[in-house]
């Protein structure tokens, strides 16, 4: 898997495409899990994540992940909890003006990341309520398993 990076309009395009039509315990683990096979499957070494909220609703951490995924996850989050727009679609964003995140928006960026891997969740009529997201592998990579996993678990649940 070694995905093209999306454009500005695509990113907009995949968040209000993946909005969902509600999202709560069973829904998280649900995705949690479906994200855990695909990685699985690719034998990639990450650390998956979801919150509605404050609330940590599921976590995974499979071989070859480290403590260092978990910290990217937190730093990546707090851009979508800021934001209310993807980790992925925030940094290119500021790369699309010709900088950077950590040079330009005056966050610190030990605490937060605007690398591709966390994405919003979204629920119709309520707007962002959480995030999931995904540590270890190139960020677009990270971004691109989120997605493929949101848009098989909307799929789901449209069918």
């Amino acid at each position: 898997m070694n995905p093209t990076a999306p454009t500005i309009s695509e990113l907009i395009a995949q968040e209000r495409r993946l909005t969902l039509p509600h999202f709560g315990y069973d829904d998280a683990y649900a995705l949690g899990t479906l994200l855990v096979s695909l990685a699985r499957e690719r034998h990639a070494p990450v650390a998956i994540d979801i919150r509605r909220g404050a609330q940590q609703l599921f976590h995974a951490a499979l071989p070859g992940s480290s403590a260092d995924n978990d910290a990217w996850i937190d730093r990546k989050r707090r851009v979508v909890e800021r934001y209310g727009e993807s980790s992925y679609l925030v940094g290119t964003r500021f790369r699309a003006k010709g900088t950077t995140f950590d040079e330009a928006s005056r966050l610190d960026p030990d605490v937060y990341a605007a690398h591709g891997g966390s994405f919003p969740v979204a629920v119709e009529g309520a707007g962002v309520i959480g995030s999931v997201t995904v540590s270890g592998l190139p960020q677009a990579e990270d971004h691109a398993l989120v997605v493929e996993a949101l848009e098989q678990f909307v799929s789901r649940i449209d069918g």
